[in-house]
């Protein structure tokens, strides 16, 4: 009889929690509500009141501070009820209310601290909330005049940081150092292409590799730090980041450097880096800086600091990457000669050859106008390419980090390159002609043909060449701007011959030039149809301006074209008229269009656009993250100014396809737009063999990026995506 009565009392002690519902159970913020209140700095009181039928855990309750306050103690709570569970064993636990006190010392001038307060309880039924998290802020009271009284571990936790980067040191005796004296940092030229750091920690402190990073701060030539060659380090078990690498004693690092020139000059360089002390706290991550001078570097130093591999992160392990191997000298000439041949099927170039088939027709095929009209025209080209490269090579020697290109970072070029298409159209539409008194510049283009014409159209060509890289030219470039000057302006000369070759082999191969149309009056026809490219150019252009300073640079671009086009017009009116004043007013018109470009050119750059295409911006910082991560980065260097850039994009990179791709390999498109001088980018160029843009490299994790060809296919792209064997 007894047995079956025991048996009923269990059956009914278990019908609660038989017949129990999660669905009963309370929120966890209604369970276990949380509150809490500074009513010192140097003090926080958090409460949780605790729903009738629910339980806290002593060991599962704790606090980290964030901002604002620094803990210097673990979470103070008073003895619990001893309970036995099946899950954690002989526990203590909390009802209907519990207070706990977490010390530390608030931030100076800090008027409210965050914390994450941590907790985890269960319901009497036998059902379990998961560990849950609560940030709270807290307001702070106003330090007095005397200041708020804290004792002395409160004050090293203000000093030092918070939760696990602010835990006490277990010898309560044993006061941590302040950082500059923890760890002491030095650093000098070991060469002109290397910096050498030294790390020295105080005896029961040790410093991690993994946790640093090095830069420098405004290098005006464009100068970049790499990855560091740590020596071996000690492994260490470390209670807040895991196994590290750490170096107990002093320790020297060598940091090559990237050099944007070879002239001897002071760099400033910031190191970020971190440490800890043995058995005790732990910094939070520090930040020195530290003036080098840097000696003088020969050309050939320069150039080896620009092909040793880019860092991927600043704390990388030392690795030993072969250099990449220079072009042969004969390749890079052969190579330039042909990226300049492919250049006359640019897009940038045609508006410009169009003036040239004008000439070449009104040559109808005879020997001797056809090879005038090509030599002059091929002493243009390379003229204009001599004087830009040795431009470029000038600069960069200077200080300024410069690529393929650069003139149309400036503004004020853009603006006026955009005056001189629009009046070259003027003038093929036959609203103008220009005149002896002008060099016979325009009259030649648009009537004779002359040499000074087919000169001038030579100068031109390059002018707008520069927005487009053809292939072979990349390499061929990055060779000239690491070469020598006599053999860098050798590969300048030969993509000028590539670009002018065509016309010499009509002026000299009578069989090509006989093929030329005969003159005749459709040549007037064609020249006006021609004026359009030119228009089409000078719209280009102001699109090009108004990315790089805004709606107020195309509103004085527009003003400028309008006094233009009124002074040339006027003084076309009055050629053959005898009214000297109102000549003088038309030059007076026509130079008030300067105006406009120095306003052009006093404006600040236009605010970047949010990109609409799921593309990031650029960022050295993003792109290693990313990298450390494992994922795939496709990094697009354009620029708005880069006509073979728009042309990829139209292409392959603004389609379905292409995106389908990127959703599909988990992979991020980065985009970094060089319309505008960044150095940045110019380094990211240079550290991949390009002296310009377009530039396309598909990263694998931290696997070497692949670098794709100038001007992309759809098969190209989305093979590089695909994840490596």
């Amino acid at each position: 009889m007894m047995r079956v009565l025991f048996a009923a009392a269990l059956a009914l002690c278990a019908l609660p929690a038989a017949a129990f519902d999660e669905a009963d159970l309370l929120p966890i913020d209604e369970a276990f509500q949380v509150e809490a209140r500074a009513p010192t700095r140097d003090r926080v009181e958090i409460a949780w009141t605790i729903a009738d039928g629910y339980y806290l855990y002593r060991h599962r309750m704790g606090v980290q501070a964030e901002d604002g306050f620094a803990a210097t103690a673990e979470l103070e709570l008073p003895a619990g009820h001893r309970h036995t569970d099946e899950f954690f064993g002989e526990v203590e636990t909390y009802r209907d209310r519990v207070e706990g006190v977490q010390r530390g010392a608030a931030t100076a001038g800090a008027a409210t601290a965050t914390l994450r307060i941590r907790y985890q309880g269960c319901a009497d039924a036998g059902v379990c909330y998961p560990p849950h998290t609560r940030t709270v802020r807290v307001a702070l009271p106003q330090a007095s005049a005397q200041g708020t009284p804290v004792d002395g571990r409160a004050a090293i936790g203000a000093l030092f940081g918070s939760g696990a980067a602010g835990t006490l040191a277990r010898d309560a005796g044993d006061q941590p150092l302040p950082p500059e004296r923890a760890f002491d940092f030095e650093a000098i030229a070991g060469s002109p292409t290397t910096l050498l750091l030294r790390f020295t920690p105080a005896p029961g402190y040790y410093l991690y590799r993994d946790r640093s990073e090095f830069r420098l701060v405004d290098a005006a030539d464009g100068s970049s730090v790499d990855a560091p060659r740590w020596p071996a380090g000690s492994e260490h078990e470390d209670e807040h980041f895991g196994t590290q690498v750490v170096y107990f004693e002093q320790v020297e690092v060598p940091l090559p450097v990237r050099r944007g020139s070879g002239d001897a000059g002071a760099v400033t360089l910031e190191a970020t880096f971190q440490g800890c002390q043995t058995d005790g706290i732990c910094y939070p991550p520090m930040t020195r800086r530290v003036e080098v001078d840097l000696p003088a570097a020969d050309a050939a130093a320069v150039a080896a600091s620009r092909e040793a591999p880019m860092a991927t992160r600043a704390a990388d392990a030392p690795r030993e990457t072969p250099p990449a191997r220079p072009l042969n000298p004969g390749l890079a000439l052969l190579l330039a000669l042909a990226g300049g041949l492919i250049l006359n099927l640019m897009p940038c170039v045609l508006p410009v050859l169009s003036l040239k088939a004008i000439s070449l027709a009104r040559s109808g095929g005879a020997p001797a106008e056809a090879r005038t009209h090509a030599l002059w025209y091929s002493a243009g080209v390379l003229v204009a390419f001599t004087a830009l490269g040795a431009a470029a090579l000038a600069l960069r020697e200077a200080g300024l980090a410069l690529g393929w290109g650069f003139q149309l970072q400036q503004p004020v070029v853009v603006a006026a390159l955009t005056y001189v298409m629009f009046a070259l159209g003027l003038a093929m539409s036959g609203v103008v002609v220009f005149g002896s008194r002008l060099a016979g510049v325009g009259d030649a283009l648009t009537r004779r043909g002359g040499r000074a014409g087919d000169f001038f159209t030579g100068v031109l060509a390059v002018v707008v060449a520069s927005p487009c890289t053809a292939p072979f030219m990349g390499a061929a470039l990055a060779f000239a701007f690491a070469a020598p000057v006599a053999l860098a302006m050798g590969v300048f000369l030969a993509l000028g011959l590539g670009l002018a070759l065509p016309f010499l082999l009509i002026g000299f191969v009578p069989a090509l030039a006989a093929r030329l149309p005969r003159p005749g009056a459709w040549m007037d026809t064609l020249k006006q149809l021609m004026a359009f490219p030119l228009y089409a150019t000078a719209a280009w252009l102001a699109w090009v301006l108004t990315s790089q300073r805004g709606a107020d640079a195309l509103a004085w671009l527009l003003t400028g074209l309008l006094l233009l086009a009124f002074g040339l017009w006027l003084a076309e009116r009055q050629r053959h008229r005898a009214t000297p004043w109102l000549r003088g007013f038309a030059f007076v018109v026509a130079l008030a269009a300067v105006w406009p470009l120095w306003r052009v050119h006093a404006l600040p750059p236009a605010a970047a656009t949010a990109a609409t295409d799921g593309a990031v911006a650029y960022a050295p910082e993003r792109l290693a993250t990313l990298r450390r991560d494992g994922r795939t980065v496709f990094v697009d260097m354009t620029a708005d100014w880069c006509v073979t850039c728009k042309a990829n994009e139209k292409r392959v990179l603004d389609t379905d396809a292409f995106r389908a791709a990127l959703a599909e390999n988990g992979a991020v498109y980065m985009r970094g737009d060089w319309t505008n001088v960044d150095p940045a980018i110019t380094a990211f160029l240079e550290a991949h063999g390009a002296v310009g843009v377009p530039l396309y490299v598909v990263f694998h994790g931290e696997a070497e990026g692949v670098v794709l060809p100038t001007v992309l296919t759809e098969a190209a792209v989305l093979g590089a995506l695909e994840p490596p064997p």
